[in-house]
């Protein structure tokens, strides 16, 4: 088995651990998005960069999800953490159900944030693998290009573009990013009814399809359906997404963390 690649992790404040895992072309500032709210609230936070992201080093063709938890259960470990609260977005989301399922004495809580993976809606695999293409040739412009944000309702638009921007100029190796694009869409985390095995406080946090329509309302309504005693919140009609609020999402996991 090739070596585990090294992780770029922050860490902040004391309390009860909460760890943090962001989503695909992401770093560890998107998840709460800059909040420290939960620091503040009494809480450790860690959070760190996934394999090929950020800071992180890349890992060739290692980017399927049972490594994504292993990482994490070695971020655990490396940190003596015995038991946390794990708040993750997307593929991040993914990670910490797929640990879940392996670790349940691990996990204290989970808040589930737009996931997306669901086997009756597999993957536009061609679309990642434009995504991957165009930031191996162009960049993060190319990258943006492929993106096609056209399809973005217009409110939402400079958003959006903005944040690609942002989150695309983030990381040191560009290439391991593209590697991850392809494989992770790839790699299936677990099987619907396998969350039926979820023993922890849980909420789902799932995003209206108006402003991000990658990550389907219905399929945030589906974990929640599927794992026992999950709560699904949701932004209001019209209001900017709950995912891109990291002072509201750091409420949530406080109160997961209380209940944990």
């Amino acid at each position: 088995m090739p070596s585990a690649p090294d992780l770029h992790v922050e860490q902040a404040g004391d309390g009860v651990p909460v760890v943090l895992l962001h989503g695909l072309t992401a770093t560890h500032r998107y998840v709460v998005h800059g909040s420290r709210a939960l620091e503040r609230s009494g809480h450790r936070v860690l959070a760190y960069d996934a394999r090929g992201h950020g800071r992180s080093a890349p890992a060739g063709d290692g980017y399927g999800y049972d490594r994504l938890a292993e990482d994490l259960g070695r971020v655990l470990d490396d940190h003596g953490i015995d038991r946390a609260v794990l708040a993750g977005a997307s593929m991040g989301a993914h990670t910490a159900l797929r640990f879940a399922l392996g670790h349940p004495g691990r996990v204290a809580g989970l808040v589930v944030i737009t996931p997306a993976a669901h086997p009756d809606a597999p993957p536009d695999l061609d679309r990642w693998d434009r995504l991957a293409e165009g930031l191996r040739r162009g960049g993060v412009e190319g990258f943006v290009a492929a993106y096609d944000a056209g399809e973005v309702p217009p409110q939402w638009q400079e958003t959006v573009l903005r944040v690609l921007h942002q989150r695309l100029g983030a990381h040191e190796h560009p290439e391991a990013v593209a590697d991850a694009l392809q494989q992770v869409p790839r790699s299936t985390p677990f099987a619907i009814d396998d969350l039926g095995r979820i023993d922890a406080p849980c909420v789902v946090v799932a995003d209206r399809d108006e402003a991000d329509p990658g990550h389907p309302l219905w399929v945030g309504e589906a974990y929640a359906d599927a794992i026992p005693g999950a709560t699904l919140v949701v932004e209001d009609e019209g209001q900017s997404p709950l995912a891109w609020q990291g002072g509201a999402l750091s409420k949530v996991i406080t109160g997961v963390a209380a209940r944990a």
